[in-house]
């Protein structure tokens, strides 16, 4: 039977990393995600793992694409100007096709900032965030629950694609605590590694590398890695709907500013508004599909977000015009209660005669 334990959220990922079968963690500290690399720290010892605070962000990414060349499960965590540091060893990794898991605790920005919640690295996350043509994909937590499931799912997915993934949370997702079952990871079938260097007796030897001087190669490359991404794009989509069914204004938000969401939805609910909610936890690939399902039924989103408006773009997109979305967002760290979201919601439902 699995256990239920109170746990932080930090904590959630850095188990859940252990049990995954992750063995190499690097990292930098910076506020407010310094809680994994002390829980890596103590837990890596005691399993055998390898534990190492690199010099910089830059070296920490740069152990992890190290590590994952020889096959490794390897992990790096930062925030926000953290994250920023390591963009070319991201590049780097999906380029060489290597597997990884990267934790982005976001915090206020831009610039230096602060060290509160917030959803303001949605677009680099997303975008790829390096050069170059790439794309890796990104999962966004609501539940400390989730922060262990889903980042043992990230390492799955990390293997079976030869991909970098990013589990976006924030400064309130990683701080809260909440009671988890710690389960063991579920079986999954995954591909042999014919790819790692690990030595060359009785074998040809392999090359791992991104310099393609070639054009024409580097343009396969391209095309190749493109194939992946449309793979990528229709079968790991992940979302949560709750109350849509009858929803003629349905509200789009992810992570926290979901928690939120769900809060003033049961808030209007009780008032009699039709208001429902839809939490992409993939945000790359986007749920498209959910959004243009729920096009057929309701005649308003609302993308609510911590931030000057982000995800509310790639809502846009997937409705292509057929419903109109309006935005409301906190940027630099304000959390809003549910109430507040509410009355926005009351708002929009007004002037739109819903």
């Amino acid at each position: 039977m699995d256990k239920k334990v109170l746990m932080k959220g930090t904590d959630a990922i850095g188990e859940a990393a252990i049990r995954a079968g992750c063995t190499c963690y690097f990292g930098y500290p910076i506020t407010p995600q310094n809680e994994i690399p002390e829980y890596m720290s103590r837990r890596m010892e005691q399993v055998g793992g390898v534990f190492l605070q690199g010099e910089s962000e830059i070296a920490s990414i740069n152990m992890v694409l190290g590590a994952a060349a020889t096959g490794m499960r390897a992990m790096t965590s930062s925030s926000s100007p953290g994250i920023s540091l390591k963009q070319e060893g991201l590049s780097f990794l999906a380029a060489l096709e290597l597997p990884a898991v990267i934790v982005n605790i976001n915090r206020g920005g831009p610039g230096l900032g602060n060290i509160a919640p917030s959803q303001g690295d949605y677009y680099q996350a997303t975008r790829g965030g390096g050069h170059g043509d790439y794309r890796m994909p990104v999962i966004a937590p609501a539940s400390v629950q989730e922060l262990y499931d889903l980042t043992m799912h990230s390492f799955d997915i990390a293997d079976l694609y030869r991909t970098p993934v990013m589990i976006l949370g924030d400064g309130m997702m990683g701080q809260i605590m909440e009671p988890i079952y710690l389960h063991d990871r579920p079986e999954v079938e995954l591909p042999p590694k014919d790819y790692i260097l690990d030595g060359a007796e009785g074998r040809p030897s392999r090359i791992v590398k991104s310099l393609i001087l070639d054009p024409a190669e580097m343009e396969e490359h391209n095309w190749k890695l493109k194939r992946k991404y449309d793979l990528l794009t229709s079968r790991i989509p992940q979302w949560e709907e709750y109350l849509t069914d009858d929803a003629k204004l349905t509200i789009i938000a992810y992570g926290t500013a979901a928690r939120i969401a769900k809060g003033a939805v049961n808030r209007v609910r009780s008032e009699g508004l039709k208001v429902g909610l839809i939490r992409p936890i993939t945000l790359w690939p986007f749920p498209d599909e959910a959004i243009r399902n729920a096009a057929k039924k309701t005649k308003l989103f609302l993308a609510f977000e911590m931030s000057t408006g982000q995800m509310v773009d790639d809502v846009r997109l997937a409705l292509e015009g057929s419903v109109p979305c309006e935005f409301y967002g906190r940027p630099g760290g304000i959390v809003p209660a549910p109430q507040e979201i509410a009355r926005i919601i009351e708002r929009f439902w007004l002037q739109r005669e819903l």
